[in-house]
This record gives C-alpha cells, sequence and structure tokens, in this order.
C-alpha cells in the first residue's frame, strides 16, 4: 500500500524505560501504512468489478453446487490475522483458490432449488453507495435522507402493488412502510404489533387481569402450509400459535372461524393470523378474501405474508391471487426475491404503525432530536437498532429497470416454469404434485416417496442442477424453481434433461 502521513495533532505522551518522553508517533512505523487511499481503492474497486461482471456472465458454466467437504476452508488459510498488511492483489487472487470452491451458486441458472434470491448490476452499485455513506438510519436526524426515501420508496413500491391508500404513507393517514432484513422479521413485528394492541384491549374491558394472565390465552393462527418462520414468531413472542388444516393446500375462511369458535369457547384471546400468499412448499395462495373478514369481524390482526410471490403482483394479471388485501393489517413481501433487489430487503406495509411503534419504543436521551414526531424514527419499526441504507437499492433498481422491464422479469420466470411443466407432463413416468403456480414445478415420479428420494439425491449428486424437496401430506415431491436473472428456454430443457437423465440411470440400474 502507499504510504500516508502521520500527523502529530493528537500527540500522546508516554516515558520509556529512560526516563525520555515519546509520543505514540514514535511506537508506529513510518514505512508502514495503516489505511488504503483513494488510487489504490479505485483500482482494488475496478477490478473487482470487473471480477463480478466476469463471474456473473459465466456463471452458468461452474458447477452449481461445490464438491468440498465441512472444514474444506481452514487449511487454505493462516490460523491468525496478519500482522502486516497484505497486497489487495493476493487478496483477489484467493477469491478463486479459498472461496469459490465452496460457493453453492445461486444465480446460475442450473439453480432451482428454494426460491430465487435477487440479484442485479444497479442493486450491486447502490450497495457500494451505501457501504461507503454507511449511516446507521435508526433516527431521522441520523441520516435525513436515509429514512425518507426509504418512506418515498415504500410509496412507489406500493402503488406498483395497486395496494390500498391506507396502507401508503403519502395517503396522509397513518399508514406506511417499512425496509425489514427479512420476512421472518415481518411476521414478529407484526405479531408483536398484534400482540401489543390485543392486551391494552382485553385491559380495558378485565382491568383485575394482569399482563401475563392475558399473554397466556391469546393465540394466533397459520395454515399448516405456512412457513416456519410463523411458529417461530410464535416461539420468540411468548405465544400460543394453531396451525389451520389447509384445502387443497389453501386455509380457508370457513376452517379459520372454526378454530377461532373452538379457542373462544376454551377461554383462549384469538389476536392474530398469518394468511399466507405462495407458501414455500407449493406457492399455494390462502384465501385471502374468506379469512380477512373473518379476522375483522373477531379483531384478529391480519398479517399477509406474499414473501416470493408478492413480486408478481406488480403484474395487474397476477393481482386477483391478493384479492382481500383491504382486510389486512400488515403485508409483506421481498423484493429481494425477485424483483431484481439484492438481499436484504422486505418490504412490509401496516395501516396503523402505532401498535408496533409503541410496542418497541426505548426512548433514551441520546437517541432524542427535536424533529421526532415529524418523521418516521424507524428504529421503532423493527427488532434490531441500526439499520443500512437499504432504500437505495430500490430507488437504483426501479430507476434503471423501470416498471414494465420489472414486469417483463416476472412473466419471463412464469413461462419457464409452465415450459417444465409441460415437459414434465410430457414424461409418462412424471407427474405434478400440485398446480404450477408463478415460477415453481413441483413434479415427482410416479410411484412412491423412496423412488423420488432416490431421484433427488441422484439430480444433486451429478451436480449440473440443483433442487430441493418438500412434502405434503406424506407426499414427498422435487420442486423445481427458476432462479436466475439469466435463465433462458433453452436452461429449462437442459434441466430436464438432467432430471430425465437421471431417472434413466434408476431404471437402469433396477
Amino acid at each position: 500500500m502507499s504510504k500516508i502521513p502521520i500527523h502529530n495533532t493528537n500527540q500522546v505522551k508516554q516515558t520509556n524505560g529512560n526516563g525520555k518522553a515519546n509520543t505514540m508517533e514514535d511506537k508506529l512505523d513510518p514505512k508502514v501504512s495503516i489505511d488504503m487511499e483513494a488510487p489504490e481503492f479505485k483500482d482494488f474497486a475496478k477490478t473487482m468489478v470487473d471480477f463480478i461482471a466476469e463471474y456473473l456472465e459465466n456463471i452458468r458454466e461452474r458447477r452449481v453446487l461445490p464438491e468440498v467437504k465441512p472444514g474444506y476452508l481452514k487449511p487454505l488459510i493462516p490460523d491468525a490475522a496478519p500482522e502486516k498488511p497484505e497486497n489487495w492483489q493476493d487478496v483477489m487472487q484467493d477469491i478463486e483458490r479459498v472461496i469459490m470452491p465452496g460457493v453453492t451458486h445461486w444465480h446460475s441458472p442450473k439453480f432451482h432449488a428454494y426460491f430465487p434470491t435477487a440479484n442485479s448490476y444497479p442493486a450491486i452499485v447502490a450497495d457500494m453507495l451505501s457501504g461507503a455513506i454507511a449511516c446507521i438510519g435508526f433516527t431521522w436526524i441520523a441520516s435525513p435522507a436515509c429514512t425518507e426515501l426509504e418512506v418515498v420508496m415504500m410509496d412507489w413500491l406500493g402503488k406498483m402493488l395497486d395496494l390500498p391508500k391506507e396502507f401508503l404513507a403519502c395517503s396522509g393517514g397513518k399508514g406506511g412502510g417499512v425496509i425489514q432484513g427479512t420476512a421472518s422479521e415481518s411476521t414478529l413485528v407484526a405479531l408483536l404489533g398484534a400482540k401489543a394492541k390485543k392486551v391494552q384491549e382485553v385491559k380495558a374491558q378485565h382491568p383485575e387481569w394482569d399482563e401475563h394472565t392475558i399473554i397466556g390465552k391469546l393465540v394466533g393462527y397459520c395454515s399448516d402450509q405456512a412457513h416456519s418462520s410463523v411458529e417461530r414468531a410464535g416461539l420468540l413472542g411468548g405465544v400460543k400459535l394453531r396451525s389451520v388444516p389447509s384445502e387443497n393446500h389453501r386455509m380457508r375462511g370457513d376452517a379459520l372461524e372454526k378454530a377461532i369458535q373452538q379457542d373462544l369457547a376454551d377461554g383462549l384471546i384469538p389476536f392474530y393470523a398469518v394468511v399466507t400468499l405462495g407458501t414455500t412448499n407449493s406457492c399455494a395462495f390462502d384465501y385471502l378474501d374468506e379469512c380477512g373478514p373473518v379476522g375483522n369481524k373477531h379483531k384478529v390482526w391480519i398479517h399477509v405474508d406474499a414473501a416470493y410471490a408478492g413480486s408478481a403482483f406488480i403484474c395487474p394479471e397476477y393481482r386477483h391471487l391478493m384479492k382481500g388485501i383491504e382486510f389486512a393489517d400488515s403485508f409483506n413481501f421481498n423484493p429481494h426475491k425477485w424483483m431484481l433487489v439484492n438481499f436484504d430487503c422486505s418490504a412490509m406495509w401496516l395501516k396503523d404503525p402505532s401498535w408496533v411503534v409503541n410496542a418497541f419504543n426505548v426512548d433514551p436521551l441520546y437517541l432524542k432530536h427535536d424533529m421526532q414526531g415529524s418523521a418516521p424514527d424507524y428504529r421503532h419499526w423493527q427488532i434490531p437498532l441500526g439499520r443500512r441504507f437499504r432504500a437505495l437499492k430500490l430507488w437504483f433498481v426501479l430507476r434503471l429497470y423501470g416498471v414494465e422491464n420489472l414486469q417483463a422479469h416476472i412473466r419471463r420466470h412464469c413461462n419457464f416454469a409452465k415450459q417444465f411443466g409441460d415437459l414434465c407432463v410430457a414424461d409418462s413416468r412424471f407427474e405434478l404434485a400440485a398446480e404450477v403456480n408463478m415460477g415453481l414445478v413441483c413434479f415427482r415420479l410416479k410411484g412412491n416417496n423412496e423412488r423420488n428420494e432416490a431421484l433427488l439425491k441422484r439430480i444433486n449428486g451429478r451436480g449440473n442442477i440443483h433442487m430441493v424437496p418438500a412434502k405434503i401430506k406424506d407426499v414427498y415431491f422435487l420442486r423445481m424453481a427458476v432462479c436466475s436473472r439469466f435463465t433462458k428456454s433453452e436452461d429449462m430443457e437442459y434441466s430436464w434433461k438432467e432430471v430425465s437423465a437421471a431417472a434413466d440411470e434408476m431404471e437402469q440400474e433396477q
């Protein structure tokens, strides 16, 4: 690294062994740089940008699933941090040697596991700027642009989804949006807001009950197909959650009503229900238009979890799947899954954020400022105190893609899923395990679960594509999710050939 000057404005007087006074500067080797200066940073950053572009543009050539074993990395690097600074060129060389052998390439067109995690050049550049500004936007005054851009971006995004105006800050009402880290956080935040609201309501009705008694009676609801993070939110929130049986993988209003009535008869207090739009197992959609009115009737907070599928609601043809959104108290989806915004960016809207704000409001003197109440202090809207400048990613992506191109991206993925589903149906050995929804295909070999477990093991063992399984009502199946923005029609053909070849190998061995 190039040498930087050491200034003597803050001299620290110390005495050496001979009684002579010396300064902290005397202890520093003037030949050793303690920082990277701008010219070197520019060279480093330009090299990294070239590496990133090369990596992503050629990602389909890499084996999607690494072949390393646990513990592979430790022998490749020293046991301790270096005492002297190293050259950034050496760090760059170690990326391929140390890191890439252990990377699962989520943005490869051959990656079909879980759901997508978004990635785009505008979002990467926005994260660079966020890292450079490096503010911790827990209050408005901590960095006004961090808060105010987030307010506006959440309104932009809400309008793209055609959310009811009650969710938008620009409506002039109570509502507004916030960027959380994940959908799991949003589910927990909504639960804690609902819990605080219900405790206050019950205290007003039964002043003789203490808070511990009330919380012990609270019960929430979700479909038996809801994500495991909902159950975890109940554990973290210290409340009971009941799993409501689904019909064709979807929760219906009458089933929710029945569960609530039973709990009321048992002396419990219903307070919260999660309606999932796009379940993890099969991308099924609960009947929000049925469950919402049930929740409203019983004063149960309705939280909508649309983590993956919510991005599709920017396309008008998919908005019928969110019918009944006007009954919801909170709504969440992840632009970082399917809308080309890099992780983490989970968009959450609340009709009345005051219940969350009041539940989380710890206001020490050192965080107070003169503008409190004039703009949101987002530390009151989330679990952690600190927060990054995440709205920059939304701003860059929405401006540099435009709504039309984001819609085209969603539609392309949906069409690729249909293509893969057609290839599956055309092979008499296979069947669909669920309706093809969005960018997800659930399929299986006809026959028992063991055959399908063996098929998946063989597919992933070949290493050319990567999938994960799911199980509904003891039926095991494979999930093919379209995940990469680089995916083309021929990638679907390639992936199906891999599935078919694995099935051929099984038949030959038998």
